[in-house]
């Protein structure tokens, strides 16, 4: 049961790793762009919130493939 725990573990710390540096980028570079073209904030704010939704779903499958793990399924 040991190894499964640490297998679990580390599906979600690598699950999140990846995702949080990507939102992190997306959302500097967004802001970046706002600033540059402040009238196209709008669609920019738009396409920020829908690749997030997109990167937040990576996370949370990691979270489900742990779930799986532990209750060996």
């Amino acid at each position: 049961m040991g190894i499964l725990g640490l297998a679990a573990a580390l599906a979600v710390a690598i699950a999140t790793i990846g995702p949080g540096l990507g939102q992190g980028m997306a959302a500097g570079k967004a802001m970046d762009a706002i600033a540059r073209q402040p009238e196209a904030a709008g669609d920019i704010r738009t396409s920020l919130i829908l690749s997030l939704a997109f990167m937040e779903a990576l996370t949370i499958y990691g979270l489900l493939i742990a779930f799986m793990i532990l209750g060996k399924f």
